[in-house]
C-alpha cells in the first residue's frame, strides 16, 4: 500500500513540469503569432501613408493634409515642358551583352548585404522621368515649348552683381601667395602703321643778379636779368631716303640798367626763328636739301635813354631760301649738320618807318633787300660728358661782295633734370651793316645764368 502511494507521488511531480513548459511553450507561441500578426498589419499602412495617403489629401477634403516632402529630382515634369536629350538616349541605349557561364559561385552579395536603393535614388528617378517626357514627346509634342539648348544659353539672373568686398583684411591674407595664372588667353594680333614722325622739344628759364653798392670803389651798376628759351621740333624720317626737319625757337630776355633814366627794363635777347629742311639722300651721308628759314624779333628795342627805336616786330625780318647738299653725322654723343648751298635767296624787310633801315644793310628810305649768294650752315649737339653739353650753330651768308656770320654756342652744365648753369655766346660779323665812328663790324654777346630746365 505505502509503495503505491509512493509511486501515484512520483507521477505527479514528473507531470506537472511537462505541462507547465507545454503551458510556456503555447503562451510564447500566441504572443509571436499576435505580434505577427501586428506588423503584417502595419505594412499597408505604411505604403498609405507613404503614397495614396499624400494623393488623397490633395485630391479629398474629407482626409487631413499630410506633410509631402520636397523631391527636386522631379522638377523635369513640373516646369514648362523641355525637349532634352536624356530620354531619347535612354531609349536608345543597348545595356545586353555576352556572358559566359560562371561556374563559379559569387560570393560578394553573400559576405556583406546592403540596400543600393538607398544610394541609386537620383539616377532611378531620372529613368522614371526620361520614360514620361518620351512618352509626353510621342503623344503629345505640341506641349514642348523649348529646349535644352535654349535653356543652357541663357544666361545667369543678375550674373553682374558685383562681389561685395569686406573692408577689414585678415592677417593671413597678407602672406597668401597670389594665384598664378596660367591661363594667359590668346594672344591678338595688332597691326599698327609705323610712325615716322618724332616731335619734343626744350625749355629753360635762367636768371642772374649782380649787386654792387653805390659807393663801391671802382664804381659799376647793379643788375638783373631774366632768359626763356623755348624749343619745339616736329622731325619725319622714313628710314630710308627722306628726311623733313622742323624746328621753332623762341628766346627772351630782360635786364634791368640803372644808367637807362627813361625805361626800367630793357630787351638784351629777342628772337623769333621758324627754320625747315627736306632731305633727300643721294650718298651713306649726304642729302640733296631744300632749307627755309624765317627770323625777326617780337618787342621793339631803344637805344639807351631814348625813345629812338632801334628794332622792332619785322624790322627786321629775313628771309632766308637755299638749295644745296647735306652732310650728316650722327652718333651717341654727337649729331652734326653741315649744310652747304651754292644758291641762296635772302629776303630782308624792315616794315617799321621808325627803324633804322640802313643799320641792317638796306638802302636809305627802301624796306626790302634782295640777295642771291652762297650759304654755309652748320649746326652742332655734342655731349661732351654726360652733365655737359654744347649746342652750336655756325652761319655764314656773302654775295660775294659783303659777309654776314653768326655764331652761336650755348654751354649747358646740367646738375640734375631740372637745374642747370647756361653759358650762351654769340658772336656776329656783319660788314654791310653801317657801323659807328671807332667801332667794328665784329660783334659779341655773352651770358651766365642760373635756372631751369627740361626736356621732353
Amino acid at each position: 500500500m505505502k509503495k503505491l502511494y509512493a509511486f501515484l507521488i512520483l507521477l505527479v511531480l514528473f507531470l506537472s513540469p511537462a505541462d507547465a513548459q507545454r503551458s510556456a511553450r503555447n503562451g510564447r507561441t500566441r504572443v509571436n503569432h499576435n505580434a505577427d500578426k501586428n506588423h503584417v498589419d502595419t505594412v499597408p499602412s505604411l505604403l498609405y501613408q507613404h503614397y495614396f495617403g499624400q494623393l488623397d489629401s490633395l485630391n479629398n477634403d474629407t482626409v487631413p493634409m499630410r506633410y509631402i516632402e520636397s523631391d527636386p529630382d522631379y522638377f523635369q515634369l513640373f516646369v514648362p515642358i523641355a525637349y532634352y536629350y536624356a530620354p531619347i538616349k535612354q531609349a536608345s541605349e543597348m545595356n545586353w551583352s555576352f556572358q559566359m557561364p560562371d561556374s563559379v559561385q559569387p560570393i560578394g552579395s553573400g559576405l556583406l548585404s546592403y540596400n543600393d536603393r538607398l544610394f541609386n535614388k537620383t539616377a532611378r528617378t531620372n529613368k522614371q522621368v526620361n520614360k514620361v517626357l518620351l512618352n509626353l514627346y510621342v503623344n503629345r509634342p505640341d506641349l514642348v515649348v523649348t529646349t535644352e539648348d535654349q535653356i543652357r544659353s541663357r544666361r545667369l539672373f543678375r550674373d553682374d552683381i558685383p562681389v561685395k568686398m569686406s573692408s577689414e583684411t585678415r592677417v593671413m591674407k597678407l602672406f597668401k601667395p597670389e594665384e598664378v595664372k596660367e591661363d594667359v588667353g590668346k594672344a591678338q594680333v595688332v597691326i599698327r602703321k609705323p610712325n615716322w614722325w618724332v616731335t619734343g622739344g626744350s625749355g629753360s628759364l635762367q636768371i642772374t643778379q649782380n649787386y654792387i653798392s653805390d659807393n663801391w670803389y671802382k664804381g659799376g651798376e647793379s643788375t638783373n636779368s631774366v632768359l626763356g628759351n623755348l624749343q619745339l621740333f616736329a622731325n619725319y624720317n622714313d628710314k630710308e631716303k627722306v628726311q623733313f626737319e622742323n624746328l621753332m625757337e623762341i628766346k627772351m630776355g630782360f635786364n634791368t640798367v640803372p644808367s637807362d633814366t627813361v625805361r626800367e627794363y630793357r630787351i638784351n635777347t629777342d628772337v623769333l626763328r621758324l627754320y625747315s629742311k627736306l632731305g633727300i639722300q643721294a650718298a651713306s651721308k649726304w642729302y640733296y636739301t631744300i632749307s627755309s628759314e624765317f627770323n625777326t624779333q617780337f618787342w621793339k628795342n631803344y637805344k639807351t635813354n631814348t625813345n629812338n627805336v632801334v628794332s622792332s616786330f619785322m624790322s627786321p625780318a629775313n628771309f632766308i631760301f637755299s638749295v644745296g647738299m647735306d652732310y650728316k653725322l650722327k652718333n651717341k654723343k654727337l649729331n652734326l649738320s653741315v649744310l652747304m648751298s651754292p644758291v641762296s635767296y635772302n629776303l630782308r624787310y624792315v616794315g617799321d618807318k621808325k627803324v633804322d633801315e640802313t643799320k641792317f644793310g638796306l638802302d636809305e628810305g627802301k624796306s626790302t633787300l634782295h640777295v642771291i649768294g652762297s650759304k654755309v650752315e652748320t649746326t652742332l649737339a655734342w655731349t661732351i660728358i654726360p652733365s655737359i653739353t654744347l649746342n652750336s650753330r655756325l652761319y655764314y651768308f656773302s654775295n660775294y661782295q659783303k659777309v654776314e656770320a653768326e655764331w652761336e654756342n650755348t654751354f649747358n652744365f646740367v646738375l640734375n633734370r631740372y637745374l642747370s648753369t647756361k653759358l650762351f655766346v654769340h658772336a656776329r660779323y656783319d660788314d654791310g651793316s653801317t657801323r659807328s665812328e671807332g667801332s667794328s663790324y665784329f660783334q659779341l654777346k655773352e651770358l651766365l645764368s642760373f635756372g631751369i630746365n627740361y626736356t621732353w
